[in-house]
């Protein structure tokens, strides 16, 4: 297993035990490809949930441009909830993770096709 292996198997714990997930493997193993070398980065491989910059990222290039929503499909109140799932105090929130979350709630899995 090389080192994505590892990390997708790290995200599939979390999503599992700490949100209560059974993660589709095929779907996060995609997310985990499309975040690209911001994995392996230990400051861009988590979310800052408590950072509105960080927050206006992933509502701008991730809900916008990658999954393609609009404004009006309640951005915030998406990323809230994701945030509030993973723990608010849970202090490594992997973006992978919440992309993953993110996917999901929104029924965009065809993104990752």
């Amino acid at each position: 297993m090389g080192k994505r292996d590892d990390l997708i198997a790290k995200y599939a714990d979390d999503l599992k035990n700490k949100c209560g997930m059974t993660p589709d493997m095929d779907l996060l193993t995609k997310v985990t490809i499309g975040c690209g070398p911001a994995i392996y980065n230990a400051d861009a491989s988590t979310v800052a949930g408590s950072q509105e910059s960080e927050l206006e990222t992933i509502k701008q290039n991730f809900l916008i441009k990658k999954l393609g929503l609009s404004e009006s499909d309640d951005l915030s109140g998406a990323i809230d909830s994701v945030i509030e799932t993973y723990g608010k105090s849970e202090r490594n929130k992997y973006r992978a993770v919440v992309y993953y979350m993110l996917t999901k709630h929104f029924g965009k899995e065809a993104v990752y096709g």
